[in-house]
């Protein structure tokens, strides 16, 4: 299995730490954001890693060239990162996307029992990793649920519509792939695209006849890297892994 790690951003939110450090970089306990995760992939069977840089890319690139590890891991540079969402991160990696993977965020953080139990889930085309608390804020990646099948997807989704929130960790297998590679493919070529993020793909595949299943890891330990508050609790969390 190969994992897209989608992590060319600066993380602005946390200066002055990211001044001269992605934030994918910066430290959980002996460790970085980035390696916590590479190891975290490895550990649940996945064999190869390509990181999408683009802030302090050299920086990026220094950490995966130190890196032990039977897990292949290469870098792949974005130069449209200052200008552009994650949407163009996905389509920069779209010659990896030619069988079975995973997609994850370069700032989500995964405890190594939920990655495998995503990994070892029953097969779907397009799954996406989803936990359910009482209550979402505007910055949650909200969700629509009919059963387990994905409706709709996005931040400005209302309470009413609201059944849960992705994580930011998503699998592609069987058709999944192609499907996903085609929508991203002509989702680049509108003007919204370049300032898209990539799930606004899932959520106009889910508005078509595809069906984008869901799995939850209720109770399972995640988290997301966007504050210093996030930074705290990631530590606390993580940091003696």
């Amino acid at each position: 299995m190969r994992a897209i790690i989608l992590a060319a951003g600066r993380g602005s939110r946390l200066l002055p730490l990211t001044e001269n450090l992605p934030k994918c970089l910066l430290a959980v306990g002996d460790t970085t954001v980035l390696s916590l995760q590479l190891d975290t992939l490895e550990a649940a069977g996945v064999d190869e890693a390509i990181v999408i840089t683009g802030f302090m890319a050299g920086s990026v690139e220094a950490e995966v060239a130190d890196r032990q590890g039977s897990m292949r891991v290469q870098t792949l540079f974005n130069p449209f990162y200052q200008v552009a969402d994650n949407l163009a991160s996905c389509w920069m990696a779209r010659a990896f996307m030619d069988d079975d993977f995973l997609l994850i965020n370069g700032d989500t953080l995964i405890e190594p029992a939920l990655a495998k139990k995503v990994v070892e889930s029953p097969q779907n085309n397009i799954q996406v990793t989803i936990d359910k608390k009482p209550e979402y804020d505007s910055d949650d990646m909200k969700v629509t649920l009919d059963g387990t099948t994905l409706t709709a997807i996005g931040k400005t989704l209302s309470a009413e519509e609201t059944n849960g929130e992705s994580i930011g960790f998503l699998r592609f297998m069987g058709d999944g792939p192609k499907l996903f590679r085609d929508k991203l493919h002509q989702m680049m070529r509108t003007g919204d695209g370049v300032g898209a993020w990539f799930l606004s793909t899932i959520d106009a595949l889910a508005k078509t006849d595809t069906v984008v299943a869901t799995y939850s890891i209720e109770g399972m330990t995640w988290a997301e890297l966007d504050t210093m508050e996030d930074y705290s609790a990631i530590k606390a969390i993580f940091g003696s892994s």
